[in-house]
């Protein structure tokens, strides 16, 4: 039998608090889940006495309510017989409850049944009424309560939820935003990370500074293609592995190699890439050997010039996997000078209906603000991108930033 929709007769009352009607109006339908249609017709006339102005569905069986709330989209109390054709007892309710999680339950029980009501709350129902002591007054009020409890039982569900994928993301965030491990003040770390504004949280953007013991400053920056939680953890293992192998001497390509071994057996989508480059800077400050893995370039400050520089490429990891061709290219640094690394998000922001900022945008903008230190000037990069990007949409991409050089003419 299918389900049948029998409208209440809205109670008569003086307007409310605010002029528009009693405060008893709810916007939600009742779903009446009863096989006895004289118990069925002592519910629909105590609606229809009652302050309650609902309409209500009845269904003689729960397989007809869970087809009727499957589809249902407005709030629902749910008034659940406990002795069905097809379920007894509190199997119903966790058979409902299971299958529409969002309803409001009130259980409908005999006179002798207070126990199996309160069991029945304790499966997951709102609230119970004994139908020998049913008046239009009660079943109203716990229909009210029920929905009520319901929505706050909700909010509670979503604040857990939100606090939960809170800790998660500062997880992340401890991982793909690391601390520099600087052994003393020679070198000076800058760094920034800005997530884009199509997710909103950290994706897979990472990088790493670590020194060794024999004064080598070691760096990373790189970027697993895709957005979202399982980008983020791949981008934090392969930051915690390149620290491990830094930290255990591992030779500098073979450092790519590993990485690309580690990706290939974690990535989840055969086609996930990541870019990558490392960069190493020896004491004594005049050098800096490079990495790169099909990465963008990086900039090179020197006084208040910039320059772009394009070290030797290479392939990114997981595209072509076992067949990359890496190479150490070094990078001569002039007194003073500083090595600005970044990820594409930086320069792929849209400037125009079919223009983007670009890596020559990006250069020039790093050369108009050249006079400024390490912090403002990897601050000004990204606000000035940002709001370039702004009237079409913003920064679309993560965008991270290193800023990286020698405090004290390279020595240690």
């Amino acid at each position: 039998m299918s389900p049948v929709r029998v409208d209440a007769v809205p109670a008569q009352h003086g307007p409310g608090p605010a002029g528009g009607g009693s405060v008893w109006d709810v916007d939600a339908v009742i779903l009446l889940v009863e096989d006895d249609a004289g118990d069925a017709l002592l519910v629909e006339e105590m609606l229809a006495d009652g302050e309650l102005d609902s309409a209500l569905t009845w269904c003689r069986t729960l397989a007809e309510a869970r087809a009727f709330l499957a589809g249902c989209r407005t709030p629902c109390c749910v008034l659940l017989d406990l002795h069905l054709p097809d379920a007894v007892g509190v199997d119903a309710v966790t058979t409902l409850v299971e299958s529409a999680p969002d309803a409001a339950v009130v259980v409908l029980t005999g006179t002798a049944e207070a126990d199996t009501g309160l069991a029945a709350v304790a499966t997951g129902a709102q609230d119970y009424l004994v139908k020998g002591r049913l008046d239009p007054q009660v079943l109203g009020r716990s229909v009210r309560y029920a929905l009520q409890r319901k929505q706050v039982e909700r909010a509670a569900g979503a604040l857990r939820a939100n606090r939960l994928m809170a800790q998660e993301n500062a997880r992340l965030e401890r991982g793909l935003l690391p601390v520099p491990l600087l052994r003393d003040g020679g070198f000076e770390a800058v760094a920034r990370y800005e997530p884009g504004r199509a997710h909103g949280l950290l994706s897979g953007d990472f990088y790493d500074v670590v020194q060794t013991s024999d004064g080598t400053v070691h760096a990373v920056i790189g970027d697993v293609s895709g957005h979202g939680a399982a980008e983020a953890a791949l981008g934090v293992c392969l930051r915690v592995a390149w620290r491990t192998a830094v930290l255990c001497g591992t030779d500098r390509l073979e450092q790519v190699r590993v990485l690309e071994e580690i990706l290939v057996a974690e990535r989840s989508d055969p086609h996930l890439f990541a870019t990558l480059t490392s960069l190493s800077f020896p004491p004594g400050g005049d050098r800096v050997d490079v990495v790169r893995a099909g990465h963008p370039g990086l900039l090179l400050r020197s006084g208040t010039s910039v320059s772009w520089s394009e070290p030797d490429p290479g392939l990114a990891l997981g595209v072509l996997p076992g067949t990359g061709r890496w190479t150490v290219s070094e990078l001569a640094l002039p007194a003073g000078g500083r090595i600005v690394l970044f990820t594409d998000g930086l320069f792929e922001g849209r400037t125009g209906p079919r223009t983007r900022l670009g890596e020559d945008g990006l250069l020039a903008l790093a050369r108009r603000n050249g006079s400024l230190g390490a912090r403002p000037f990897v601050d000004t990069l990204v606000a000035e991108a940002s709001r370039a990007a702004a009237p079409y949409g913003g920064l679309a991409d993560d965008v991270a930033v290193l800023h990286l050089g020698w405090a004290r003419g390279g020595a240690w």
